[in-house]
């Protein structure tokens, strides 16, 4: 399926030229399933829970705690394939400067070894990581970010006072793509600084069972955003009836775990469009991430027109004036220029 629709777009919009026969064979299709298979083994057995956890719905047999990190993780291909990223319960994907785009990784139900490689601040990230209540974890900062740090606006641990210390450097990469930090050293920074990790974020709103299965909408089996036709950060999603759940593909290759090799499995795939200004020679941006504006949100292999809002921080779909109910499980937002479009940017597959 992969490789049918980057075949047809290829000739058709000239954005996909990363993805041969070649990079598919190093990586083959069964090998991919197995591990989703594996990954997901038992989750749709998993009996009804009195408790659940906040940002993914997750059912869980006791009361649920624990502080959000938001980890700036770095998307360069020389980053690929990064840590912890299949742990993440929320994904933000936003442009940083040029047309490369950076992530901001959500962490509560789950806590991996390893995250990274972590890159620098910017103050729409922050601004994102507060809404979740989140410590906020990066390396470096830009002038505005670094202003919203000194001043406290989030509680954080950065790179800059702490490499070397808290973030290790490693072997595999070249600078500025090897900063990493272990979620052991995340708490212990959090000690350090006095920083309370107990309290959980308020949760999202999620579907029954009956309602998700329920899901309605257009088609989208293989889904592609595209950003400022730059190739290198193509983003496919692809649906995985057998799973229900979403693989994600960068420039061709699937997004998966450096160490475990383990994909990431999506179950909510939101799309939103927000106006983006550049706003130094540096390139750096200015995201609106206030006024609302157009999105699709894709569950279950359908895609819904919605709109997004900012909910006390927290960029969401938005049907009927309220959040739309989220599939349980792991969600990725990517955030895209209203120029050229939201229309233009995202192009959608159904199988035949």
């Amino acid at each position: 399926m992969l490789k049918r629709w980057i075949a047809v777009s290829a000739a058709a919009m000239l954005l996909v030229s990363g993805c041969s026969s070649k990079d598919k064979a190093e990586k083959p299709a069964k090998q991919e399933t197995e591990k989703a298979e594996e990954a997901t083994k038992g989750v749709s057995e998993e009996k009804e829970l009195p408790f659940h956890f906040p940002l993914t719905g997750a059912g869980s047999d006791s009361e649920v705690d624990g502080r959000a990190v938001a980890v700036m993780v770095n998307n360069h291909p020389k980053a690929r394939p990064q840590s912890g990223l299949d742990k993440a319960d929320i994904v933000y994907e936003l442009l940083a400067e040029g047309d490369v785009t950076r992530f901001l990784a959500i962490f509560q139900s789950e806590r991996p070894e390893e995250i990274g490689p972590v890159r620098s601040a910017r103050d729409y990230y922050i601004e994102l990581a507060k809404g979740y209540d989140s410590l906020y974890i990066a390396h470096g900062y830009s002038p505005e970010a670094k202003a919203l740090l000194d001043q406290g606006y989030v509680d954080s641990l950065n790179g800059i006072q702490y490499d070397g210390i808290l973030f290790k450097r490693e072997s595999f990469r070249k600078a500025p793509h090897n900063s990493y930090i272990s979620f052991g050293n995340v708490l212990k920074g959090a000690d350090q600084n006095h920083y309370s990790m107990e309290n959980a974020p308020a949760s999202l709103a999620f579907l029954s069972k009956d309602e998700a299965k329920a899901i309605e909408g257009k088609a989208a089996d293989s889904v592609m955003v595209s950003y400022l036709n730059n190739e290198l950060f193509n983003v496919i999603y692809e649906y995985d009836e057998g799973l229900e759940k979403y693989k994600r593909y960068s420039n061709g290759e699937l997004t998966a775990d450096y160490h475990s090799g383990e994909p990431v499995l999506l179950d909510n795939i939101f799309i939103a469009e927000a106006e983006h200004k550049v706003v130094d020679t540096a390139g750096r941006r200015d995201i609106n991430l206030t006024s609302g504006g157009r999105g699709y949100l894709l569950q279950k292999g359908k895609m819904t027109e919605v709109e997004w809002a900012n909910l006390d921080g927290r960029i969401l779909p938005v049907l009927n004036g309220k959040q739309a109910g989220l599939v349980p499980g792991k969600t990725w937002i990517n955030i895209v220029p209203s120029s050229p479009g939201i229309e233009q940017t995202v192009s959608l597959e159904s199988k035949q």
